[in-house]
Order: C-alpha cells, then structure tokens, then sequence
C-alpha cells in the first residue's frame, strides 16, 4: 500500500472549530449525536427530532441481531442459517491467517458455492449480547471510601471479579463488567458466545479497499468493503431467530437510520487535563512509535514476494491507524476545541461545588507521563510468539491465585477466550517474527538505553539482533502441542521449561508486575476514585441525560441519510458504480485506483447507476466498522465502514454539519454479489428467497 496520505489541514481544523461550537456549558446534545446504550436509548429525543419511537420488541431485535467481533470490530446476522455481515477490512485478519502461499484469499478473496465450500476460520470469537444488568449498588458498596485510592481499586476489582465469576458459572455466558460514565456506573453484560466460524465469501482487496490508503477516511468512496462468515454449532450452521431482513433498495436521502454497533473508544468525559496530556505527549508518542513500526514492516514485506502476502495486514492497521490519530491528533491541536471542552469542564467544577477530581486527575497524568518511555517501550506487541510466550508465563502464575486476586484478564470468566487465542493454528513465521523482535528491542535500547532494567533483562548482555535470533531459534512455542502442554502443566511445568522464550519471560515477568503494580496503585487507583466522584456530580447535575464514552460495548447511534456542505461546493450522499469506473479511468488505473480484475470485467453486466456507497450523520467511531445501517423498520440498508476525514475530531466532540459515517449501500453489496462474483445463491438467502 503507499505511503500515508497528508493530513487534509483545512478541513479537520473546520471541522474541529464547528465540533466546538456544539461543546456546550451543559450536556445540550447536538442533533444526531451520541453512542446510545441499550439501557437509556434516547426515545424522547427521537420522537421530537424524527416522529419515531422505538417498541421493545424493536430494541430487543435489533440487540439481539447485532454481532461483536471479538478481535475488533462488528457485524450483524442477515439470514436464518447464523449468515453474519462485517467489514473486509474486519476480516482481514483471518483471511490473512488462512492463506497460504498458493491460497490468498486476501489478494484473490474467497467464494463459497455451498456450505460444503465454508471453511474454517483459526481463531475467530463473535459475541451477541443476550441480557444486561445494573451493578453499580453492588460494585460501590465494596467499596470503603475512607481506605487509600489503592485499597478502593483492589476493594473494586475484586467485587467486579466476584459478580463475573457467579454471572459465567451460573449462566455459562460470556460475563463482562462494563465501567461507564467514568465509573459512575456498572453493567453486567452477559454474551452468548461462537467460535466455530466459517468464511463464506469476501472480495478482493483491491475491490474491498478500493483507492488504498489516500482514499482512507474520505469521501466520495467507492469501495466493496464486505465479508460474510457463518456461525456454526455442533458442525450445523446455528438457526438464528433474530436477523435483519434485507432492504432491496438501501437507504434514501434524508431517511432516519440506525447504526448499531461496537464502538471501541470515545475521549468525550476525560478531564482537560487527560487531553492536553494526549495533545502534548501520549498522540505525538504513538505516532513516532506507529511511523516506526510501519518501516519497520515495510522493511520486511522489500525481503520478498512472500514476506509482502504475510505483511498485508500489519501494514494496512498500522496505516489505518496513524491516519486515524493524526486526525485525532490534529484536532486536540484547535485551541477552539479545548476551550470549549474547558468551559464545560468549569461549570461543572462549579456545579460540583469543593471538589478537587480535577486537580487530583491532573496531578496522576502528571505523574504517568513521567514514565511514558518505559510505558511505550518495554514491549514485544510487534511479534506475536513473544507475546504468546510472556502470557503463558502469566497464566499460569496467574490461575492459582484465588480469582479475585488475579489480573481482570486471567479471571475465570475470561480464562475460556484466552485459551481459545492461545492455543490459535493460526500460522506464525519465525523469520517475521525474528526480524520484528530485534527491531523492538532495537527501539528499546535507544530509547531506554542499556541500563534500564528491561533492556538488561531482554538482551541479557546480547545485541538485539544475536538476543533475537537465539530466542526464535530456540523457541518450540510454534507447536500449539506445546503451549498446551505448558498451560496444563501449570507453574511447574513453565519453572522447569528450559524453553528460550519461556526462560526470556520468566526473567520479564518481573519488571512487568512492578511496573503494571506501580500503574495501578499510583495511576490507575487516582483517575478511578476521582472519575467516580466527577461522575456522581454529572449525575447529580444532569441526570442520564446523555451518553457514556464508548467501550467496545453495544451502542445505537441515529442519524439521516446526507451529504455535506465542503469549501464552496456540496458533497452528494451516494455514489455509484458509475463512479467507481470513471475514477478508475481518471487515474489512468494506476494503483491504488486499478479496478480488481473481477470488477473490471463486470462493466457490461452490471447496473452501473446502482448506489454503491452512501454518507449518513450516525455518531461512530473506531469499532463501529462492519456495523449494519437499518432504517425504522428494522431493515438492513448499509454496512458501516468508514468515516470521513472531518469524522476524525469525534473521539473527541461530536460535529453533525459536516461529520458522515460512510457505509456500504445494501444495493451495491447485492449487484457486486450477482454481477460481479456470481453469487447468486448467497444473494438468494440474504434477500430472504
């Protein structure tokens, strides 16, 4: 893929300055905006703006269809047989873990005729939210508040861990505690979990992102950003009670619609102190480390033709992201923004009356930033068997700890998922991984130096690339045999493993824990208990009268199909395949702009004026990628994708004139299945026949 595009200056800091204008003294929603939980939709909102109110039922349905990818991103189910609907790009990951050197599926897709033709996926878990259920009197009553900010922490881990642990043993569902408003309230979400997946059809890259990296959140589109996989039980495909039925003609401008969806993480809450923090140092670091880590994978993917097919897509989430959080990054930037953000701040630190939240958050971002190299560098995430290696050497330690006392991802109620990641087929590729480790510890000792206690233990006297290639070599944590017989084996097992990796991060494991330890304890403890008491100001201020920052939990989000006002001209809503071919011939087909051979040659056997992409002003964010778009009758009319550069200031505010979610139209996904790839049969049982 090319380089990153340059940010689009003028139109981000336009639309950051018309974000601020909507960044009021008091929480005065601005028209569409808001990531709904399903406990406190805004129906009194609805009815007043659009005519509509949604009935239970409809709520329940369209919960109960709504899909989350649980390696980030969402979906919905669309027919009877357990057929789910979500973004390429959210399958991406799997079909690179399922091609082979002869089989990529990534760059060829993949096309299922029957159900004998669905295939496996490695490592694949979707949730679907079965029930919710309000905690908060539970989790704060554990809570004594005259104990330090440490032992208030602990006090409430360990009560999350308790309602965790009974919810899974006694409904054998997924159960997760879900923090909103900044720890003003507690939900018990229980899921119903799958992990026999099966792939069933995705196009070619080149048609699913179509215009590459420059075309990234921007508009007009022209991509067929879509995948199908099938949930499978006992090796049936599962009956699904609660789809979305399939609207022929796709949404209409100026329609009311509904995105539901996983968003993965809003700013909106955080004090002001949290964001100049990001603004100043935490963005600006993880650009540096992300352009860092694209070379660095750049690098691997020049090796050769194989070393490109493994590097697909590594290299598109990192550029993905660093497009991402220049626009965030860019935003923070508009002092319009912070002050804004500022004066609502001060009229609830006024509202709040003596408190000192603020202050104490203040003085903890302080404090984490005085370690933020240590924070950033003291990892291994750039290679996935060190990773592997240093979460055995934790599970086991972890397990036999009473299940109040252990780290909130080795409790009983996560230990299910984790073994299911752990022990992933999935291929990994002792030569990337080397290559990738020795440019992580690389970074690490630049940047920390060789004194620094996880450098020393890392390279224990070795050079980065020597210290890399002894442990890859020495390594049998390729064999999934093994990391089960690791995991069963328990601590005795990991302590006498002469394993080079297992040995690595036995001797990691500690500067991990102390530093993790000191986080919590000096960091974490302070934001929480403060957060909390801002929280319980806010309600008592304004009520539940708006919506939590999102969690990568279940949210609606409302809005109508339009376009957009940009410069001197408007941008229209949709586009179509018309569209599509003539910005291919603009561009003399050069890449990123060349049409997939499939598309290309489907020219004179399509419609070419059906609608291919359209723009809404449904309130998303990262994790809302493969939500569906339905309107008032519950119909799926799009599937989210994108947003549009002017989108990108919304982790931080929320602007409707001019902020679009880009989806992809249920027309063009249904001419790009008969016309394009002869998918004629899958067609039929998405369109109900």
């Amino acid at each position: 893929m090319p380089p990153i595009a340059k940010p689009r200056n003028k139109s981000a800091r336009a639309a950051v300055m018309a974000a601020a204008l909507s960044v009021a003294a008091t929480p005065q929603l601005r028209a569409d905006e808001g990531m709904w939980t399903f406990d406190n939709l805004p129906v009194k909102l609805l009815k007043e703006r659009y005519g509509f109110a949604p009935t239970q039922g409809w709520i329940d349905h369209l919960r109960l269809a709504s899909v989350r990818f649980n390696d980030g991103g969402s979906g919905a189910f669309v027919s009877k047989n357990g057929l789910v609907l979500t973004n390429h790009h959210v399958a991406l990951g799997q079909l690179q873990k399922m091609s082979t050197p002869k089989k990529d599926y990534v760059k060829e897709g993949f096309f299922a005729r029957g159900f004998e033709d669905e295939i496996a996926c490695p490592d694949l878990e979707v949730n679907v939210l079965v029930s919710m259920e309000n905690v908060t009197e539970r989790v704060l009553k554990a809570v004594n508040p005259a104990s330090p900010d440490k032992e208030q922490n602990e006090q409430r881990k360990a009560e999350i861990a308790r309602i965790t642990k009974a919810s899974t043993d006694q409904s054998g569902l997924r159960s997760d505690v879900v923090e909103l408003y900044q720890g003003g309230e507690y939900w018990l979400y229980r899921y119903k979990k799958y992990t026999d997946m099966r792939l069933v059809m995705a196009p070619e890259l080149q048609a699913a992102f179509y215009g590459g990296d420059p075309d990234n959140f921007t508009y007009p589109r022209y991509a067929l950003d879509f995948a199908f996989f099938r949930v499978y039980e006992k090796g049936k495909p599962v009956a699904i009670e609660h789809f979305l039925k399939w609207s022929a003609d796709g949404a209409a401008e100026g329609e009311l619609v509904f995105v539901t969806g996983h968003p993965g993480r809003t700013d909106r809450l955080n004090t002001v102190a949290q964001l100049e923090y990001a603004r100043d140092f935490g963005l600006p670091l993880y650009l540096k480390v992300s352009a860092k880590t694209r070379a660095d994978y750049y690098a691997y993917a020049k090796l050769g033709v194989e070393q490109e097919r493994r590097s697909k897509d590594r290299i598109f989430g990192v550029e993905n992201a660093i497009k991402a959080v220049t626009g965030e990054y860019e935003g923070l930037l508009e002092p319009a923004l912070l002050k804004s953000l500022k004066s609502a701040e001060d009229a609830l630190r006024a509202a709040a009356g003596t408190s000192d939240s603020w202050g104490k958050i203040a003085a903890a971002v302080k404090k984490s930033g005085d370690r933020r190299l240590q924070t950033t560098y003291r990892r291994y995430n750039a290679t996935k068997i060190a990773g592997l290696a240093n979460s055995i050497v934790r599970y086991v330690a972890e397990v036999a700890k009473p299940n109040d006392k252990r780290y909130e991802e080795y409790r009983d109620s996560s230990l299910e998922s984790l073994r299911f990641r752990l022990f992933s087929p999935a291929p990994m590729y002792p030569d990337m991984e080397e290559f990738l480790l020795a440019r992580v510890l690389e970074d690490a000792v630049k940047e920390l130096g060789e004194s620094d206690e996880f450098v020393a233990a890392a390279l224990g006297g070795r050079r980065p690339a020597d210290a890399a290639r002894e442990l890859i070599a020495g390594t049998r944590l390729f064999d999934v045999a093994e990391r089960k017989k690791l995991i069963e084996g328990g601590e005795k097992a990991v302590a006498a493993s002469n394993d080079a990796l297992i040995v690595w991060a036995r001797g990691l494991d500690p500067v991990y824990r102390a530093q993790r330890k000191w986080y919590e304890d000096e960091i974490e403890s302070v934001i929480v208990a403060e957060g909390k008491r801002i929280a319980k100001a806010r309600f008592a201020a304004y009520g539940r009268s708006t919506y939590p920052d999102a969690t990568f939990t279940l949210r609606l989000s409302y809005g109508k199909v339009a376009g957009y006002e940009l410069g001197t001209t408007m941008v229209a809503p949709f586009t179509t395949f018309h569209g599509l071919y003539d910005r291919a011939i603009g561009h003399s087909e050069k890449p990123p702009f060349d049409l997939a051979p499939r598309v290309k040659a489907a020219k004179g056997k399509i419609n070419l004026g059906a609608k291919l992409n359209f723009t809404t002003t449904n309130d998303i964010i990262g994790g809302n990628s493969g939500s569906p778009v339905v309107n008032a009758k519950g119909e799926y009319v799009g599937l989210v994708f994108d947003g549009n550069i002017q989108s990108l200031v919304g982790r931080y505010a929320y602007d409707d004139a001019r902020n679009r979610t880009v989806a992809v139209h249920s027309s063009g996904i249904m001419e790009a299945m008969r016309g394009v790839y002869g998918m004629g049969k899958l067609a039929d049982e998405v369109a109900g026949k």
